[in-house]
Order: C-alpha cells, then structure tokens, then sequence
C-alpha cells in the first residue's frame, strides 16, 4: 500500500511537470508567438527549465518542512501546488489574446510546478524507504524510480488520444489544453489516496523520542561533515544521473521530431515503445543494487551513455530520417563566412534583427532543417552555402531597407531551397521509409541506460544522510542535479546545435557531465546497501 500511494500519486506529479516538456513545440506557438520560429522555441524550453531551475529552493523549503512536521504532510502539499498550477496551465489565454502577459504566467505557473517537484521527490523516496526492510531498499524505491518514466508515458498517451480524437488542427488550435485541465481529475485522486497513508515510522520514532532536528537547514549544509556529502552526491552521483536520463527520455524525443522532423503522432508512439520496453529494467536494476550495491551500477549506466552516445544517435538518424543521413552524406553543406558576421541567434524579447549575410545564410538552413559545417571566411566576405558542388551566395541584409531586404531574401530562399531539395534533403522524414523497429530499440537502449542510473539512486541517497534531516540532505543535490544539469539539457544542448550547425554537437554536453560523474563517483563515493538507515 505505501509502494502504491506513493508510486500512484508520484506518477500522476510527473504527469503534469512533463506535459509541458512534450508540448514545448505548440506552447512556443501559442504563448511565444512575438519573436522567430527558433527563438520562440528555444525560448519555450527555456520556461521549460524555468521549472527544474527553482527546484532546489523547493527542496530546501519542503524538505525543511519534512524534517521538521513529517514526509506524509510535506508531499500531501506538494501535490495541492501542482495539480493547481498545472490546471491553470490549461486555462490560460494565448499570446496573441493578451499579449505578453500569457508568457509571463506560463512561466510563472511553471516556477510553481518546480517549487512542488523539488519538495515531492524526496518525500516519496524518504517515506519509501523508511518502510522497507532490510535489504530491500533498493527494490522497494525502484518502484518510485519508475514513476518519472510512467508520468512521461501518461503524458504522451494522453496527448496522442486527444491528438488522434480531435485532429491535427483542432489539437493544435485548442486540444492541446485538454491533458493539463485533466490534471484536475488526477489531482483529486491523489489527494484522496495521499490521505490514507500514515506517518512514516522513523519519523514517529525520531519525534517519539524527540530526535528530530529543529533546524535541518543549518545541519545540512552549514556543517562541512555534511556538506561534503551533499558536494561529493552532486557532482559524483546525481549530475551524471541527470544527463543520462534527460537524454535518453526528453532529448531523444525532442531530437526525433525537431531535428529529424519526424511526424509528432509516430515519434510519441516510438518513445512510449521505448518506455513500455524499458520501464521493467528499473524494478530489475533497482533489486540488483540489493545484491552488488548501488554504485557500481551507477557508475556503469553513466560510462555506458557517454561511449555510446554519438553512434545511438546517428543510427536514430539513419533508421528514422535515411534521406537526412545520405543527403549529409553526399552533398554536406557548408557555411562560408566570415566569424565576425555570424551571431548566436537567440533573441529572447524579439527585437535583434540577424540580417547579416552568415546570419540570414544560418537562419535559413536552420529553418530548413538542414544541418551544415562551418568554414571561415576572410573578413569582409559575403557567405556562401556550399551544398555539394553547388553554391549559393547570401546577401548583405543589413545595408538594405526593410522591403528591399524582404525582396532579396524571398529570392534567396527561392534559390536555396531549390539546391537543397535537388540535393536530396527532405523537408521532413518521410515516414514510409522509417524502420520503427530499430528506432525503437536505439531508444529502448537509451531507456535502459536511464534505467541503471536512475533505479538504484533513491536507495543510495536515502542511506547516505542521517534520518533527522534525510529529506532535507537528499532533496537539494538531486534537484541541482536533476533540475540544473538535467532541466537544462535541452536548451543548452539546442543552443550548442544552433551555433554550430552539427545536429550531434549537443551530446557533448551529457558526456562530458557523465564521464565527470563516473570519474568522481568511482573515487570517492562510498557503497551504502548494507547501512542502517533508523539510527543516526
């Protein structure tokens, strides 16, 4: 019962917080539409991770209070705070119905969301743990583990039974509210199951006994024999964990359907394949650290991810988009300029204006979908896009008029969207050519990855700190890691696709995060499986 409570109404949090994440490319239309395709979408994730970038504060909060007043009543309110911002979510009017204002509270019911994620987690984990038996932590917790994976794959589900029920256009217009105000139905069932639960048994002991601190913060992070604990959790366990598992669940849906320009409907279907697969292994995982501990485990999703990273994510290109990869193949374009034209491209209040000659040659191949090199200029050059053996010259935008630059760069679409399309890049995938089956087992391995990093570390995390301000300790390096390094990933790992033009350069960012985790972890982590975790 207290594995079902937890697990039931943890899924149905991470519902509502990865909603916004899989809807990210119709909310930048609906609530971003003042600024370009790309900046609005790239904006979009940013209110994205808006939400994982307040988490620690909602771990120090509600850990504080789960410290302090009990894990029953501190998630009990978590829960109030995301169901009800997630519902307004769903009512809120667009962009172009008030303005910027709808932006400014997307962003800030998004912050809200965060506050609660980052008092949620921990409180599940702790409360879990706290119940299960000797040598069946790590089993006991995994089934927490999978609630994050659980809540994604409700989320996709339910988004491809509006999607399906009402229609592309009638989704996009306004079916897309449909998921967020279902969270109301969800909320209320979590609330009624959260209500039956009793206080967790360490916790009644240590106030029964009156141990329990009165001022977790101090404790935890004002005292260096444990502050290096929290340190040492950070950056030798949960940031590698992040990385990992926002790679192989949001990146890789996000780089199917923005980078590959695979069709929405199937890119769901092929991710919540993947999940299907894949989700067992956290149960699997989770058991096997009761048996070999849960560092090494850790340790080896973390190496796995990084060595493996870049070939996964070709062969996702080469099965879901072929023509993408043999275009690259036999006619890789080329931007030729000079550095000093090219800007990095991202103009969060709309008003830069990117009409230099490497800027309007970038934005349009980006548009385009269209991945390219770069190659350096001598100053003063006007750049070219080389695609195979062809070229075709931008133009200088910035010494022209506004109706003058718009003339020319119609023209200059024109011509490049010719050579582009004779050299063999589709304009999105098509889907009769997709294998599903190996894109769906390039994705189940990135699941699995998830999985090893992600089943055993709430049984790890539990049994590093001391009961009296377990929830407190826990709770800030998992949502700095998950919240910061992981919440971030998209953004950052976009914006490093968008300067460089390399659909892959953005995996950069999850391995090098990784192998700093396996470094650190592997050397200084200790293995904590067989720790009592009732006594200080």
């Amino acid at each position: 019962m207290v594995i079902f409570a937890s697990s039931l109404g943890t899924v149905f949090e991470w519902y509502d917080f990865y909603l916004y994440g899989s809807l990210a490319a119709i909310i930048s239309k609906q609530f971003f539409a003042g600024v370009d395709e790309r900046t609005g979408f790239i904006f979009a994730l940013l209110a994205f991770a808006a939400g994982f970038a307040v988490r620690p504060f909602g771990a120090v909060v509600f850990g504080r209070l789960g410290d302090m007043i009990g894990r029953k009543h501190t998630f009990l309110l978590t829960i109030l705070i995301m169901g009800g911002s997630t519902a307004i979510v769903g009512m809120l009017p667009s962009y172009a119905t008030i303005g910027v204002l709808a932006p400014i509270i997307l962003i800030s019911m998004r912050m809200l969301q965060g506050l609660a994620l980052g008092g949620e987690y921990g409180g599940a984990a702790t409360y879990v743990a706290e119940h299960a038996p000797p040598g069946r932590r790590g089993n006991f917790t995994s089934w927490i583990q999978t609630t994050a994976t659980l809540g994604l794959f409700l989320s996709l589900l339910i988004i491809l039974g509006t999607r399906i029920g009402l229609g592309n256009e009638a989704f996009e217009k306004w079916g897309w509210r449909v998921p967020f105000l279902l969270s109301l139905i969800l909320l209320g069932i979590s609330v009624y199951i959260r209500l039956q639960l009793n206080e967790s048994p360490v916790f009644k002991r240590m106030k029964e006994e009156g141990k329990a601190s009165k001022a977790p913060l101090t404790e935890s992070f004002l005292r260096w024999n444990n502050l290096k604990i929290v340190l040492m959790v950070l950056f030798g366990g949960v940031a590698g964990q992040a990385v990992v598992w926002y790679t192989g669940q949001f990146y890789a849906l996000f780089f199917l359907q923005q980078t590959l320009k695979v069709d929405p409907t199937a890119s769901n279907y092929m991710i919540a394949a993947s999940l299907i697969i894949g989700t067992p292994f956290f149960i699997v995982f989770g058991t096997l650290s009761d048996k070999i501990g849960r560092k090494r485990i850790i340790m080896a999703g973390c190496v796995l991810a990084a060595l493996t990273y870049f070939p996964i994510f070709k062969g996702i290109t080469k099965y879901a988009n072929p023509a993408l990869e043999h275009a690259q193949a036999t006619n890789p374009v080329t931007v030729v300029a000079d550095p000093k034209d090219c800007s990095f491209q991202f103009d969060p209040i709309g008003k830069a204006k990117f009409t230099k000659s490497c800027d309007v040659a970038k934005a349009s191949l980006a548009k385009k979908g269209v991945p390219y090199r770069n190659e350096e200029a001598p100053a003063g050059t006007v750049a070219t896009i080389k695609i195979g053996e062809v070229s075709v010259a931008s133009f200088a935008g910035n010494t022209l008029s506004p109706a003058d630059f718009k003339t020319q760069n119609a023209a200059f679409e024109k011509a490049l969207g010719g050579a582009i399309t004779t050299a063999g890049y589709p304009a999105k995938a098509d889907m009769n050519q997709v294998n599903y089956v190996m894109v769906v087992l390039l994705l189940t391995i990135l699941v699995i990855y998830v999985t090893m990093v992600y089943a055993p570390i709430a049984a790890w995390l539990v049994e590093l700190f001391p009961a009296r301000i377990r929830y407190t300790s826990m709770s800030l390096p998992y949502h700095i890691g998950n919240g910061w390094f992981g919440g971030f990933l998209p953004t950052i790992s976009f914006a490093m696709v968008a300067a460089s033009g390399d659909i892959y350069y953005g995996l950069w960012y999850p391995i090098v995060i990784a192998l700093i985790t396996a470094v650190l972890g592997t050397l200084f982590m200790p293995e904590t499986k067989d720790r009592d975790i009732n006594h200080e």
